[in-house]
């Protein structure tokens, strides 16, 4: 297999063979190939997206040790970073989602641990959607749900949501794959745009695994996919595995963009990099309060970004950021 071979049959937009993002997955990080491969990655965005990149901004309604224990997220039971639960009123739900629109973020999404009242969710997000324009793109990043729930955040006026099988999920987690799967088929199935990412990546994560979830995301035509980095929480046990470099999340995040049909608009990436912006990533977070990534309970006060902060990394990397509602989870009305 050559390189050439590979790369001009993503340039005549043909979808990549599994076997294929396996060869790019293995060249060095830091390798010619690699380097090949983001600048392909980079023109397909750029392409797709008009060359605009996309802010989007989050805070979470709850704070709460949960019981699913995905061994790479700081509010797991098992990991016992936070042992006290707190939660926003709708007051300070709404004063958060105001100020991310006040600063323009593109989209404005509403997190909640797995265990978080269903109808809480709700009531809080029907008074956040009340006191934004009409036109602010509102997103739910929500547990698994069934189809009448994903129903309920549709009518709530949520424009879609970012759900994702995680790598090793099952494993890793109490989570059950063919659930997680069956979520995002049911959010689809009621209207909403799914946004989704190969997450979080670990240097135990073999190449063939990380082709394989480029694949599913691949499959279900998602807003946007793309790839993330595990941040270790000290102390954990997948802590002691390590973290792989912003260099080969880079080259992963590349490879995402190329396995995407060009239907697929964004390709994220996760914290805010330059490297990952110039391997084709046009999406990135601002984040405020509860960070499963986190161990600070507020995040702006640790790795928590800003919308100001994110498009400055996009402008560093000679990306437009785009000014308005989200083009990714508005495909339809935006052709």
């Amino acid at each position: 297999m050559k390189i050439d071979d590979v790369l001009n049959k993503t340039g005549s937009g043909e979808l990549l063979s599994r076997d294929e993002m396996v060869f790019l997955l293995d060249f060095p990080s830091d390798s010619i190939g690699t380097y090949m491969v983001m600048a392909e990655a980079n023109r397909i965005s750029k392409e797709v997206s008009q060359g605009k990149a996309e802010v989007h901004a989050q805070f979470a309604l709850n704070l709460a040790p949960c019981s699913c224990d995905c061994l790479f997220c700081s509010f797991a039971e098992v990991n016992g970073v936070f042992t006290a639960s707190t939660a926003l009123s709708s007051d300070q739900a709404v004063a958060y989602a105001r100020q991310f629109e006040k600063d323009g973020a593109n989209a404005l999404f509403l997190m909640s641990t797995a265990h978080y009242p269903f109808e809480r969710f709700l009531e809080i997000s029907g008074e956040v959607r009340k006191n934004l324009k009409p036109e602010t793109t509102l997103i739910a990043n929500v547990g698994d749900q069934s189809i009448k729930s994903a129903l309920k955040l549709k009518d709530a006026g949520f424009s879609g949501v970012y759900h994702a099988v995680r790598l090793r999920e099952g494993i890793d987690t109490t989570l059950d794959v063919g659930r997680r799967r069956q979520s995002i088929a049911n959010f689809r199935e009621a209207g909403l745009e799914v946004g989704t990412c190969v997450e979080p990546v670990g240097p135990e994560h073999t190449n063939e695994e990380l082709a394989d979830m480029i694949a599913f995301t691949a499959s279900f035509n998602p807003a946007y996919s793309g790839a993330a980095r595990r941040i270790p929480i000290p102390g954990t046990r997948l802590a002691a595995l390590g973290i792989i470099s912003e260099l080969r999340m880079a080259q992963i995040v590349a490879v995402t963009r190329l396995g995407m049909p060009r239907s697929v608009l964004g390709n994220c990436t996760h914290e805010p990099c330059t490297l990952g912006a110039i391997a084709g990533a046009n999406l990135f977070w601002a984040e405020v309060g509860a960070n499963p990534r986190d161990v600070e309970a507020k995040t702006e006060e640790g790795r928590g970004e800003s919308v100001i902060s994110c498009r400055s990394v996009f402008q560093e990397s000679n990306w437009e950021v785009l000014r308005g509602p989200s083009r990714f989870y508005n495909r339809a009305s935006s052709r």
